[in-house]
């Protein structure tokens, strides 16, 4: 197939897919309690009013290092891609910004990443990677929308809750009135 093969997108086909098949569970984390011995307070002199007292806060440290996560469940439609699939697959990487389903593609850093000489093996790997549902073709040849259920640099939970479809309230016949219309307004004091 060739990339023309393929539609352009205004928005991420795959979103759609990943508002039905994202699982969301809640974790939660308990400090240990710090013994009453050891808690410093701070209260009024006036009142003995207990205004606050101390907070132990541990220190994480984050990795920087730039990553992509890819998901086990989609890794089988990586199995059958080309070499050159591969190495354009590494370019998007790291083109991947956080949180975001986008990314722009620039044929000339996809070459030097790469190290192909022509378009051609790019052009095929493109496709590939398309027909693949791993990318999609975006709205002009530098946009591609990635399908966040394969990879996803960042929270994909927090970017699909921000996909989330809002519910469109039924509008009813202008010309009826509801039931809560007809009732007049309470009259109190």
């Amino acid at each position: 197939m060739k990339l023309s093969d393929f539609e352009k997108n205004r928005t991420n086909p795959f979103l759609d897919k990943a508002l039905e098949e994202v699982q969301i569970s809640r974790k939660y984390k308990t400090a240990s309690r710090t013994s009453e011995g050891a808690m410093l307070q701070a209260f009024d002199p006036n009142t003995g009013e207990i205004l606050g007292h101390t907070m132990f806060i541990r220190e994480i440290e984050v990795d920087e290092e730039k990553f992509t996560k890819v998901y086990l469940s989609q890794f089988e439609s990586f199995w059958e891609l080309s070499k050159p699939a591969i190495r354009v697959f590494g370019y998007i990487m790291q083109k991947m910004k956080p949180k975001s389903d986008k990314l722009e593609f620039f044929i000339d850093e996809c070459m030097e990443y790469t190290q192909y000489k022509s378009i051609k093996p790019i052009y095929a790997a493109l496709a590939s990677l398309i027909e693949a549902k791993i990318i999609a073709r975006g709205y002009n040849e530098n946009v591609y929308f990635i399908n966040p259920m394969t990879m996803f640099n960042g929270d994909r939970v927090s970017f699909v809750r921000s996909y989330v479809k809002k519910k469109r309230i039924k509008q009813g016949d202008p010309q009826q009135l509801s039931v809560f219309d007809a009732i007049p307004p309470l009259n109190i004091g």
